[in-house]
């Protein structure tokens, strides 16, 4: 009933729904030139051949699942690759990244005419779902055309909580996926306890995301502003953790004089809104999407662009982790990681759970619980950097010994690959 319930609410808030991607369009959430795709228009004709759709709701999973289409292409090298995603970020980075034979366009609103219009014109052999994103008529009626895969799947403890006061409705949607590949045992359990079907855990496919790219000329610009000063980094803070962030630096500037800040919000687009708030404690900004140089008097440096996280995280030897001291479930620290950066966390990362307690177990990372524990940290790693440095090696080797699962996703997901040929 709730399904059914879904479906027609959907039907009939068409124009609502118009209405809402409108207003997302006119506040620069949805993409004037492509606005179109998210009505289930395609760019561009079918390419001939087999054809493998993989939906990935933002940036991290979009760059999660890059390793797997890359092995698979390798394998298949006539199959092409559509990937979607749901937001103008996403598609600004990823589509630089993908592999040949590979295009992105955005994923269709979930009202049927949408999604129907969508999958007529593509025609998938084979859908893969990455992490937890599950529109209800997206799943129901691309089921009808080609078998749906669930890879590196993740249902945090308050999606549990919710999906389970709708079981039916769980059951109905995740017994839709012929395979699915959780990112975590808890995961699994989770899973298959609300009706997935053909569960395998073979590991996290994030441990095997390369390493964030960086730019040589903008690597050798910073360096150059930056010179000898001691320096950190709050990387893709969200709302109330950059005030939070600026007390810290406050505090901690007293006994560092020098000390530069660097925060790189989730979301570049709230830079106005930050630097409004930044500027009323007194502290002397500078912003990098205005192309304003770090002089000696900058406190704080705004990384509101996208795209540079890479070089930031070459540059800076302690980074916490944004959406960890507000409840928004964290952020993911092994790109960090796999940089050589200390990593710092705050309390709440639940959408990163079993990422946290492998380097939690190996002391590869520290967890602050507030912000008079994030000071406190601040302060002993900046003047110790022997600690900065065996903190930030263990989270290298955790990433290492994780990695190298790629060839068993792929393994899981081939016997699917031979019905997806086509002449």
């Amino acid at each position: 009933m709730i399904l059914k319930l879904y479906q027609f609410i959907t039907k009939v808030a068409g124009p609502l729904i118009d209405l809402y991607l409108l207003r997302r369009k006119a506040i620069g959430k949805e993409d004037p030139v492509r606005f179109k795709e998210r009505l289930g228009y395609a760019a561009f004709p079918r390419p001939a051949g087999a054809l493998i759709w993989i939906h990935a709701a933002s940036v991290g999973e979009a760059l999660s699942v890059l390793p797997l289409m890359d092995g698979v292409s390798k394998k298949y090298p006539d199959f092409n690759f559509l990937l979607t995603t749901g937001t103008t970020t996403s598609a600004r980075l990823i589509e630089s990244r993908l592999p040949d034979k590979a295009f992105h366009q955005y994923i269709p609103v979930d009202r049927f005419s949408s999604v129907r219009r969508f999958l007529k014109h593509w025609q998938p052999d084979l859908a893969l779902w990455v992490e937890s994103e599950l529109w209800p008529n997206l799943i129901i009626e691309t089921s009808k055309y080609c078998p749906i895969i669930l890879v590196n799947g993740r249902i945090s403890e308050d999606s549990y909580r919710k999906w389970q006061r709708y079981k039916s409705l769980g059951q109905q949607l995740l017994g839709k996926f012929a395979l699915t590949l959780p990112q975590s045992k808890h995961d699994a359990e989770r899973l298959e306890k609300l009706g997935a079907k053909n569960v395998k855990y073979v590991g996290n496919i994030k441990f095997d995301t390369p390493a964030l790219p960086s730019d040589s000329q903008t690597m050798g610009e910073l360096v150059g502003m930056i010179g000898q000063r001691p320096v950190w980094m709050a990387a893709s803070t969200h709302p109330g953790e950059e005030e939070i962030i600026a007390d810290v630096h406050l505090k901690i500037k007293e006994a560092h004089p020098e000390l530069l800040t660097i925060i790189a919000p989730r979301h570049p687009k709230r830079a106005g809104d930050i630097l409004e708030k930044l500027c009323a404690k007194g502290l002397n900004i500078a912003s990098r999407s205005l192309e304003e140089k770090i002089s000696d008097k900058v406190d704080i440096y705004l990384a509101d662009t996208l795209g540079e996280l890479g070089a930031f995280y070459r540059l800076v030897p302690i980074v916490f982790i944004g959406g960890s001291l507000v409840e928004r479930g964290g952020q993911n620290p092994l790109e960090a990681a796999r940089l050589g950066c200390t990593i710092i966390y705050g309390p709440y990362m639940d959408n990163f759970l079993e990422i946290k307690r492998e380097l939690d177990k190996e002391e590869a990372a520290i967890c602050v619980k507030n912000q008079n524990d994030l000071e406190e940290t601040l302060e002993e790693l900046i003047v110790d950097h022997e600690k900065q440095a065996k903190i930030a090696s263990k989270a290298k080797e955790v990433v290492a010994d994780k990695a190298g699962i790629l060839d068993a996703f792929i393994d899981e997901i081939t016997p699917f690959l031979p019905s997806a040929k086509r002449a």
